[in-house]
């Protein structure tokens, strides 16, 4: 059997029985959540989540980057056209962990060496140290324009050794923090 003949299984035995077809666009936690990709670290295991509970992006190190911003604002806009709310309002929650492999991303070396092969700047996803990336994206959110400022963003830390989440910095809404600056 292989790798893939087991996910198709697996989908079978989800997919008996399936109730949930009536599920809204919207997620009902009113949340999206940016991780990283590391397999260790699945937001709907970690933070308990259903089906339809929230939008999930996931990227090297779970960071903020122009992508991440871009599809934050167009979930914005869409929320804002479909519930006809020209202030939409959800959550944005930034979700990084302990031992992540984007660490290495911090390295010069390793920085120069993925420029020369691929082309790639991976600095924008550079883990140094998650509590102050994590506030980095905080400020990286609250300095693009282009997302409204009524959504509310927090950031926690994932421990992969002990499953526990701390809280980094607590729920704010955007408006609030460029009203800070």
């Amino acid at each position: 059997m292989t790798d893939t003949s087991v996910l198709f299984e697996r989908n079978s035995t989800f997919s008996d029985g399936f109730d949930q077809a009536d599920l809204p666009i919207l997620p009902k936690l009113n949340t999206l959540i940016v991780a990283c990709i590391d397999a260790r670290v699945d937001p709907a295991h970690v933070l308990g989540l259903g089906l339809g509970d929230a939008v999930v992006v996931r990227n090297n190190g779970g960071r903020v980057t122009r992508a991440v911003i871009e599809e934050i604002a167009v979930l914005a806009a869409m929320v804002s056209k479909m519930t006809q709310n020209p202030h939409p309002a959800f959550n944005v929650v930034l979700m990084q962990h302990t031992q992540c492999g984007a660490q290495n991303f911090a390295n010069p070396e390793f920085q120069d060496m993925i420029r020369t092969k691929l082309g790639i700047d991976v600095t924008p996803s550079a883990i140094t140290d998650q509590a102050t990336d994590l506030k980095t994206d905080i400020a990286r959110l609250r300095d693009a324009g282009e997302i409204p400022g009524t959504l509310t963003v927090s950031a926690v830390l994932y421990d992969v050794k002990t499953g526990s989440v701390r809280e980094v910095a607590e729920p704010r809404q955007l408006g609030d923090l460029r009203a800070n600056v």
